[in-house]
């Protein structure tokens, strides 16, 4: 049987914004279809590494919406014979050490920051970066979060790698001020957010970050014959991050839920993925 590839994407790109809970279906229009598809295939068939990017400051720790993709992610590859690598700061980067391969990045000026992202590329030589709900540079070179305010005396800079990058980039975001979201910087002027001017080859967008790494999966699993979504556990990725002192980037508590959203609506979005790729 022949599989419509394209029409499987926009299924999926439709199902990841259905809810529409930040803006992301309003600018859908923004973006050519295929995009899901287009950035699932820069990750195909990969065996060296693939940096993954993640961690968005909230209080003094890190949100749990972010991490549950990129560690998904994360398994996923390497399940698939890729090498991948957590890039974030601290206390991220503290807390994921122990389990995973871990890049350490950290706050600075513009030099350091450079210098910081050409010595991780000239390590690793990554075959692909993305990046999952990680804060994109505004136009002022700021950070900031869902309410506009300043974050970036708490912000790693993660632009420069993407910047900087020779391989295939590719970037989630659910709000407009992640990197990635540069690639719709006009369509984001209809949303009360101060956008993100980073730039990557493929932008994918969510409801909830964490949700757009299951779109890129969904086509790992149909290509590689393996269901890869069904072993993606949330609960699971959720009990372990807030072990580590996670917080929920709307509510700001450390609770079991991603962006204010009780868990079962990321198994629901899982079930419903599986479902389109004929898996379940």
């Amino acid at each position: 049987m022949t599989v419509n590839e394209a029409a499987l994407s926009q299924k999926i790109e439709d199902a990841l914004v259905a809810r529409n809970l930040r803006g992301m279906k309003t600018v859908q229009p923004a973006l050519e279809a295929g995009y899901c598809l287009r950035a699932a295939q820069k990750l195909r068939g990969l065996t060296g590494h693939v940096l993954i990017g993640t961690g968005f400051p909230v209080v003094d720790t890190f949100e749990t919406d972010g991490p549950v993709g990129a560690l998904a992610l994360y398994r996923a590859l390497e399940e698939l014979g890729a090498i991948p690598v957590i890039v974030c700061g601290k206390p991220m980067s503290e807390a994921l050490a122990r389990d995973y391969r871990v890049y350490e990045i950290h706050v600075g000026p513009h030099d350091q920051r450079e210098q910081e992202a050409a010595e991780a590329l000239a390590k690793y030589q990554p075959q692909a970066i993305v990046s999952i709900e990680r804060p994109g540079q505004a136009e002022d070179g700021g950070y900031y979060n869902m309410r506009g305010e300043s974050i970036s005396a708490r912000a790693a800079c993660f632009d420069s790698f993407v910047r900087q990058a020779e391989c295939p980039t590719i970037a989630i975001g659910d709000g407009g001020n992640e990197i990635g979201m540069g690639n719709i910087y006009e369509a984001l002027k209809e949303l009360d957010i101060v956008a993100s001017a980073t730039q990557v080859d493929e932008l994918l967008i969510a409801d909830v970050s964490n949700w757009g790494a299951y779109g890129l999966m969904a086509f790992l699993s149909l290509w590689n014959d393996t269901d890869l979504l069904a072993k993606v556990k949330p609960l699971e990725i959720l009990q372990y991050l807030s072990e580590l002192g996670s917080v929920d980037g709307v509510t700001r508590l450390n609770e079991l839920t991603e962006d204010g959203l009780p868990v079962n609506e990321g198994e629901s979005i899982l079930l419903e993925l599986r479902r389109i790729i004929g898996f379940a």
